[in-house]
């Protein structure tokens, strides 16, 4: 999802006051998978246990609402993705779960306003969908940023074989040296992705990365490569009239950043399949699995 400035500002006023931390946060007992043992669990117990440990939660503003069913549903199965799409749904559905935590919005902008564009045939029809499976879609995004450190930093930068590297409070992290593109080969291979966009040297080598997944906006991605000067900046998604044509101009001029951009979906899929280990503990009974929402495009 392209993260707009208005879209940026929420979040980062919503973090703010959370008292949210960088990727590169403290880790902290948060993590230690203390179990909720009982019969049942209504979506809201679910929930409650999530954010449970965020310093100011529940947030006053947050884009983490229910968008389908209800907080009051016993829940019978949970699932963990980037998207809550129509083969996500389904799925959930076969698995005999009804509750999808979902990272980003499922009716195609932030706040999740059905009405975002008027009578809207797909909204509908997915709406539809859901209620007819019964099933209830959170979505978890704020929250999981506001994790110390960032679960969905957290589940990259473990899945990428990177979490020895970081240090609190650092933004780059520092690698054995490597070529880009056997950078670029690592990351397709251990986070599971098909191809990725890139701008820079393939003979180039490289100790120093800027990891920002996601959508962090074209301001914080030139800002950290500024502040920074990482060898390699790695994002989810960009602007191209933004990032992608400061980069090229920057190597222009001598720099010698380079850039990945692995695509928003695939970028933070690994934080909600971490999310999986983080909750199971916590509540045995409920079968819980991830399912990838994947990324959009293919080549063609």
């Amino acid at each position: 999802m392209l993260e707009n400035s208005g879209r940026r500002k929420f979040i980062r006023n919503t973090l703010k006051a959370a008292g949210a931390v960088t990727l590169f946060g403290t880790q902290n007992d948060l993590f230690a998978g203390t179990s909720y043992s009982k019969k049942e669990y209504t979506v809201q117990d679910v929930i409650n246990i999530l954010i449970k440990d965020i310093p100011g939660a529940p947030f006053k503003e947050t884009v983490d609402t229910i968008k389908s069913g209800s907080a009051g549903n016993k829940v019978t199965g949970i699932v963990t993705t980037m998207f809550a799409t129509v083969n996500v749904i389904e799925a959930t559905a076969k698995l005999g779960a009804n509750f999808i935590i979902a990272h980003e919005p499922t009716f195609y902008n932030h706040l999740d306003d059905i009405d975002f564009v008027a009578y809207n045939e797909v909204v509908k029809q997915k709406r539809e969908l859901l209620k007819k499976h019964n099933i209830t879609v959170w979505r978890f995004h704020d929250y999981i940023h506001s994790y110390q450190p960032d679960g969905i930093g957290l589940g990259v930068l473990q899945k990428a074989g990177w979490f020895s590297y970081y240090q609190p409070g650092k933004q780059v992290l520092a690698i054995p040296t490597i070529s880009f593109k056997d950078l670029i080969g690592h990351l397709k291979k251990s986070l599971g992705i098909a191809y990725v966009r890139v701008i820079g040297d393939p003979d180039q080598q490289c100790s120093t990365i800027a990891l920002l997944p996601g959508a962090a906006g074209g301001q914080r991605q030139i800002a950290t490569v500024e502040n920074q000067k990482p060898d390699v900046l790695i994002v989810g998604e960009l602007s191209e009239w933004e990032t992608a044509e400061y980069i090229r101009d920057a190597r222009a001029f001598g720099s010698k950043t380079t850039l990945i951009v692995l695509g928003h979906s695939v970028s933070e899929e690994p934080g909600m399949e971490w999310l999986v280990g983080f909750l199971q503990p916590k509540i045995p009974e409920i079968k819980i699995t991830h399912i990838i929402s994947d990324n959009p495009f293919k080549l063609a």
